[in-house]
């Protein structure tokens, strides 16, 4: 009696299922609210979708339908670590065994290196470090071989399995290692065993940001208005490579939730393969994956895909059964698939909804006005230079006051290091500032041009004197 009581309870307690129009109005309203230009959704249960559908539109003009090939950036790891664990339960790949003894070209200046094991890449506990291995400020590879080689300078900044650390070319030497053990380049390995079996024929796996189809372009935000840009350079085979549509991501979630068989029954992975991927085993991280809860407590696995012009976000609710993946064409400055996930998981949980909400169109318009006040200063400046010049006696003093005019310009050329430590540590390079601060990058230029400009008027001043 007890028993059905509490069957009863937990019953009545978990919300049904949402609609596929009540799914349609939490994204469409999402989108008038932050005028994200185009997305797409995909919301399953068990072996059932829910919805798959695109919204909105490409930077080009086109609809964007449940077809259409998108960026999902980082979510590519959980794709990257279930190939690995293919070849793990056939034998090929030993996930607990050194890399380099799978992968002899995998070679670091740091002796330690020997030992980290395939399990610690797809862990993130290798040891390596952005601060040791620059995934954006190198010079850029352009094949998983090129990118392993250009580690070989690399030193590890702790002992294998001792230190967490989200760092992407993990995975890139991971995808390598796909591709040494099966004999495939990784991008036909992820067809032939991946997307294939699910029937995701609107996916696959590239390696760099100039290969990425119109579909997958993305935009900027200033002043609430998306701008279309082009995704700055940077190498993302295996650990941010891969493009799906709303449709194919719902046959990977079924998957996922459902033992490894997708929606026709196929199996990708044995279900003991696909607990271990969702298991975390480097504090919340998993092997492609994170854990957590939701607002309600249900347990989470997922994974966040940033770009600097897109982002995408995966998620599984293993209580209930729901899967949900959204891939937005905004960057990771304004985190619009996560946002947008994070609403749909509300939804489905029975959650009240979080509207969005941002202050970043205020921050814009002000900063926006400070370039606006700086330029001003600064022509004023250079009008008066002679003037400022005639009242200079003394040439310490005279020195004094010239430095500051430089500093804006020192800065202009270092701030992505400011960024990289304000992003704890990740790897910036210059050319991403502006993706990630439009309107700062703008203030930041016209104060320096500024300085440059009545700097040179003054030393002219001086000069005439």
């Amino acid at each position: 009696m007890i028993v059905r009581t509490l069957v009863a309870a937990l019953v009545l307690a978990t919300p049904p299922p949402p609609s596929a129009a009540d799914i349609d109005t939490t994204v469409q309203d999402h989108l008038r609210a932050t005028g994200l230009p185009g997305a797409a959704v995909t919301v399953t249960r068990g072996t059932e979708v829910l919805h798959a559908a695109g919204y909105g539109h490409t930077p080009a003009g086109a609809p964007i339908t449940e077809r259409t090939p998108m960026a999902v950036a980082s979510v590519s790891k959980s794709f990257t670590a279930l190939a690995v664990l293919q070849l793990a339960e056939d034998g090929r790949v030993e996930l607990d065994a050194p890399v380099r003894a799978q992968l002899p070209e995998f070679q670091l200046a740091d002796p330690r290196a020997k030992d980290i094991t395939v399990r610690q890449l797809l862990d993130q506990t290798s040891g390596l470090s952005d601060s040791t291995v620059h995934p954006f400020t190198r010079p850029q590879p352009s094949s998983l071989a090129e990118a392993v080689a250009s580690m070989r300078s690399a030193a590890l900044v702790a002992e294998p399995g001792e230190h967490w650390e989200y760092h992407n070319p993990n995975y890139q030497v991971a995808a390598r290692l796909v591709e040494v053990a099966s004999g495939q380049p990784f991008a036909d390995y992820l067809r032939a065993h991946v997307f294939a079996p699910l029937g995701m024929r609107d996916s696959r796996a590239i390696d760099t940001a100039d290969e990425l189809p119109p579909s997958a372009a993305g935009h900027v935000v200033v002043l609430g208005r998306a701008v279309a840009v082009p995704e700055p350079p940077a190498f993302g085979g295996g650990s941010g490579g891969v493009l799906s549509s709303a449709r194919d991501m719902a046959a990977w979630l079924i998957a996922q939730n459902n033992s490894g068989r997708g929606p026709g029954g196929t199996p990708i992975a044995s279900p003991a393969t696909i607990t271990a991927a969702h298991a975390p085993s480097a504090g919340s991280y998993a092997l492609g994956w994170s854990v957590g809860t939701t607002r309600s407590g249900e347990r989470v696995i997922s994974h966040s895909g940033d770009l600097f012009t897109s982002t995408a976000y995966q998620a599984l609710l293993p209580d209930s059964g729901y899967g949900i993946a959204v891939m937005a064409n905004t960057g990771l400055a304004h985190g619009d698939a996560a946002a947008l996930a994070h609403q749909l998981i509300d939804l489905v949980t029975g959650q009240p909804p979080q509207p969005p909400g941002s202050a970043l169109p205020i921050i814009d318009a002000v900063l926006l006005g400070l370039a606006v006040g700086v330029a001003l200063l600064s022509a004023r400046g250079a009008v008066r230079a002679r003037r400022w010049a005639a009242a200079r006696t003394g040439r310490i003093s005279t020195v004094v006051r010239l430095v500051p005019l430089v500093l804006p310009a020192v800065l202009c050329t270092s701030i992505h290091r400011v960024v990289g430590a304000l992003y704890r540590g990740r790897d910036v390079a210059l050319i991403q500032v502006p993706y990630l601060y439009p309107t700062f990058a703008v203030l930041l230029l016209t104060a320096a041009l500024g300085g440059v400009v009545v700097l040179g008027a003054r030393l002219v001043g001086l000069a005439r004197r």
